[in-house]
């Protein structure tokens, strides 16, 4: 009789002699075979995938920017329009509180303007005299007198103003006329932009954030809007408080240069308005700008200038600033100059701005969400 064949068994013959996986016994590792044409060609596609990204986010890089700030922006009137949605519908809120944002800044705009213009033409027509009052100053020859013959301070201030008093020196300054006007222009459209782009944020704010949270499991959406409200709110009330130490050092400002008679003072108060907005050096950098200004007043006014300057600083560092922002962002003040430093190195002024609530939003969300998975490995 013959007898029947075994049907064969693939994992009976692979441990057969001489089978790949006979090589080393029955635990033997099977060879493996790599392609390397097709690892090249994916690395490569992959290469030349992350190099289109870089390209295609660098050239919408100023429109991420005018994303970046809108939604900045929109974050920050956010608490304004939900105190008021206490009172009325949200849409009417939204409305007043834009309508408030936009008249104030069209306010200072013909305020400021104006000024801009009157005492740029002053300048123009009167800068010999100028000049000629600085470099005979008491301060300049006392001054002059201190250095000696080491520096010709007299020659300096000469060689300045004949510097300045070249249009074509001032326009290579600015890169060009053509280069002005289309900054002129560009700024002008850009603020628009952001603008339009802070209203829609504004109104869909509420929408935006329950799409997104669409997006989590469900059964960790609950922690993640938890997480995502107190990150907003941070950074909202980060804006609020920053806006609220302009505002004071604008209107203190405003009140002293009015009182020592300092130049354009509604000006003046309007730079130190813009450059308190800046975390850390800004208040400094507009004193600096301000005194400078008072010193083509008088020299005792330049002085004046910087000894109410000095004490103001000090009282916004140690009094005003940690009340007002430790209440919106509870941020360590090593933290602070670190995330203010490196946000101003790596995106310049609004790289500054957004450093803090960024930190802020950090340190939410290692507080909320690393240290519970910390907490839990028992």
């Amino acid at each position: 009789m013959f007898s029947k064949k075994k049907k064969s068994d693939p994992a009976a013959a692979a441990l057969e002699p001489g089978s790949d996986l006979d090589v080393a016994g029955s635990n033997s590792i099977p060879s493996v075979r790599v392609n390397a044409f097709r690892i090249g060609l994916v690395g490569g596609l992959g290469v030349l995938l992350s190099i289109l990204i870089g390209g295609v986010i660098t050239q919408l890089s100023t429109v991420l920017i005018y994303v970046g700030v809108a939604l900045f922006l929109a974050l920050g009137l956010d608490p304004l329009v939900s105190w008021l949605e206490r009172r009325m519908p949200r849409p009417l809120a939204i409305v007043i509180v834009f309508a408030a944002v936009i008249g104030i800044f069209v306010g200072l705009a013909f305020a400021v303007i104006p000024l801009v213009v009157d005492q740029a033409s002053y300048l123009v027509k009167n800068f010999s005299d100028i000049v000629d009052e600085v470099t005979n100053s008491d301060f300049v020859t006392g001054l002059q007198g201190v250095v000696g013959n080491f520096v010709d301070i007299d020659k300096a201030v000469q060689d300045a103003a004949a510097f300045f008093q070249d249009p074509d020196n001032l326009l290579a300054l600015g890169g060009g006329l053509l280069a002005v006007g289309t900054g002129i222009a560009s700024g002008a459209t850009g603020a628009v932009i952001v603008l339009i782009l802070t209203l829609y944020f504004l109104a869909s704010l509420r929408s935006m954030k329950k799409i997104t949270y669409r997006f989590v499991p469900a059964n960790k959406r609950l922690a993640f809007a938890s997480l995502t409200e107190d990150v907003t709110g941070a950074v909202g009330r980060y804006v609020v408080g920053q806006i609220g130490l302009a505002a004071i050092n604008g209107v203190l400002s405003l009140i002293f240069l009015t009182i020592i008679g300092a130049p354009a003072p509604a000006l003046l108060a309007f730079i130190a308005f813009l450059a308190s907005l800046i975390p850390l050096v800004g208040t400094l950098s507009g004193s600096i700008v301000i005194i400078l200004v008072c010193l083509f007043a008088s020299p005792l006014t330049a002085l004046v200038a910087a000894i109410y300057y000095v004490i103001y600083m000090q009282l916004e560092a140690y009094f005003l600033s940690p009340r007002i922002m430790n209440r919106a962002v509870a941020v360590p003040g090593a933290i602070v100059v670190i995330a203010a430093v490196a946000g101003g190195t790596l995106g310049s002024v609004l790289g500054a701005l957004v450093a803090i609530p960024i930190a802020a939003s950090a340190i939410i969300i290692v507080q909320k969400v690393v240290f519970p998975k910390q907490d839990a490995k028992v």
